[in-house]
Order: structure tokens, then C-alpha cells, then sequence
């Protein structure tokens, strides 16, 4: 099984854990995993490491709308190295602190392969979920996509400290708590903005319309993409950018857009039906899967 077969499976017996974290009387509470070998391309520090591995918790607390209390994170790797170990930390409470949240601790065990699992704690009594969308409400997205993307690339070719910076995301606290009285459903984009909208509609039981030129796309994609198709793939497909992915009324469009810091971006609509559809063509429920796809 992959990733989504083995969460559709458990999906009946654990009915609250469709959303990105699970809510607990006014708690919203999360936990990654997170690996060298699918997660940390050659050449990523542990700075970098305990930063993007508590980041992706934090994102999912940012994707209910509520504000970030607390992380913890286990760190295991192969033998505890004074200087990793340290890095590592002053990652995960740098993340952290960029959200107002605090870094509280954790466990250390030794594994054959660099492993770091991360849990945060967020409050809200409002949560956001994924199945608010109707159609009619516009689609959008916070930030830039495909940041991620180019960051691997980087890796590969050797641009380390590039990769690194695209690497270290902050993750949309501020702006999930903003858009908590007026997105209609939201989710972070780490599985990609295409498996993204997917997810929505099947959780809103709605369809979407993508604009493919609407779609805001960092800088560094233009220096890795071989051609459209790629920059597009790199964009839309590859995942791992934890950006909101969110729908709202088109009335409260400019007024979300004054309370937030980061840009805001219509990317799409929400339909009739059940297909996610761009330019006429039918969009793949493609993106990035732990497992395979």
C-alpha cells in the first residue's frame, strides 16, 4: 500500500483524522516523520533538518487556522553527534519562535538512518476544515510554489547553502489564524497544489477549475526547469511547499488580502460535480506521497 490507500483504510476507524491534524476539545494536535533517505537530499544541515521536520508540523496547526503553542520532535540517527544534535535543536526552536510557538523538548534514540519525528500542538475553537468548499467559492493560495522543488534540484547539483535557505520554510501560522473566520476550507499544499485540490474536493464534495497561468510560482523554479512542462510539474506536482490551500467567498477576497502579510493568490474556483479540471483537461491526482505513489 501507499500512503493514501493505508489512510483510507484506517479512515473508518479513526473518523477525526481527515483534516490535517486532529482536534481535542479546543487542541489541534499533528505528528510527521520525517527521513533521510525520502526528506533530506545530501547536503542538508541538521539546522536546516530540525527546522523544516518541526516547520511541517506547525504548517498542519496553520492549516486548522489555529494559533501554534508547542512542538516536540525525536531525533535518531545512526550515533548522537554533539554538534548535529545541537544544530538540529536550534533548528526545531528557530521555527518555532518565527510562528510564536515554543520548542519544549523531546527524545534522542540511535537508528541505522537520520529519522526525526515532529508533533505540535496548536488552539483554536474555530478549526478550519477541508470540507467547507462550495461552488462558487474562489481558490487560492498563500506564498509561492515549487520553493521545494528547486531546493532538491539545487541539492543535486552540488548548491547546498541555496538549498538549504529554499529549505527553510516558515511555516503560515499568522495568515491560517487570519483566514480562520473566512476561508470556507483549507489545507497545506505539502502534498502538492494538485493532490491538494483533489483532496478538498473530494472532502467538499465539490469540483475545481485551476487557472495554470494563475499560478504563483517562485523564483528559483525559473533556474532549475528544463522546460514548461517541467517548470509546471516542479509548480503544481512536486509537493513539500506548505503553503495554504484554501477556498473563500469572493466578498472576502480583498479583505483577507488587507489582514495578511504574505501574498494571497486566486488560483481557481470551486465547481459543480467532482472534477478538477485546467484548461478544459482533466488535472492528474498527482504529488508527493511517502511510499510512492
Amino acid at each position: 500500500m501507499d500512503e493514501r490507500t493505508a489512510l483510507r483504510l484506517l479512515a473508518a476507524d479513526l473518523p477525526g483524522a481527515g483534516d490535517d491534524a486532529a482536534i481535542v476539545d479546543d487542541l489541534v494536535v499533528t505528528t510527521d516523520m520525517l527521513h533521510e533517505a525520502t526528506d533530506f537530499p545530501a547536503g542538508t544541515t541538521r539546522y536546516t533538518a530540525g527546522w523544516r521536520a518541526v516547520g511541517a508540523s506547525l504548517s498542519d496547526v496553520a492549516a486548522m487556522g489555529a494559533t501554534a503553542t508547542c512542538a516536540v520532535a525525536v531525533y535518531a540517527a545512526p550515533e548522537l553527534d554533539e554538534a548535529e544534535l545541537g544544530d538540529f535543536v536550534q533548528g526545531a526552536r528557530d521555527v518555532c519562535e518565527a510562528v510564536s510557538a515554543e520548542y519544549v523538548g523531546g527524545d534522542l534514540d540511535t537508528h541505522h538512518e537520520f529519522t526525526a519525528v515532529s508533533t505540535a500542538i496548536g488552539r483554536t475553537d474555530d478549526p478550519v476544515l477541508r470540507s467547507g468548499a462550495t461552488p462558487g467559492d474562489l481558490l487560492c493560495v498563500t506564498g509561492e510554489l515549487g520553493r521545494s522543488a528547486a531546493a532538491v534540484r539545487l541539492f543535486d547539483a552540488g548548491e547546498v547553502e541555496r538549498a538549504n535557505d529554499l529549505f527553510r520554510f516558515t511555516p503560515r501560522v499568522d495568515a491560517g489564524v487570519e483566514l480562520r473566520d473566512t476561508a470556507t476550507a483549507m489545507m497545506d499544499s505539502s502534498d502538492g497544489l494538485a493532490r491538494s485540490v483533489h483532496q478538498l474536493a473530494e472532502a467538499s464534495d465539490c469540483g475545481f477549475e485551476l487557472d495554470w497561468d494563475a499560478l504563483p510560482v517562485h523564483d528559483a523554479v525559473e533556474t532549475v526547469a528544463t522546460d514548461d512542462t517541467d517548470h509546471r510539474d516542479l509548480a503544481a506536482y512536486f509537493g513539500e511547499d506548505f503553503e495554504l490551500v484554501f477556498t473563500i467567498s469572493e466578498d472576502e477576497l480583498d479583505a483577507a488580502r488587507a489582514e495578511i502579510d504574505v501574498p494571497l493568490t486566486v488560483v481557481g474556483r470551486a465547481t459543480t460535480g467532482s472534477e478538477v479540471v485546467a484548461d478544459g483537461e482533466a488535472v492528474p491526482d498527482r504529488g508527493y506521497t511517502h511510499g510512492g505513489d
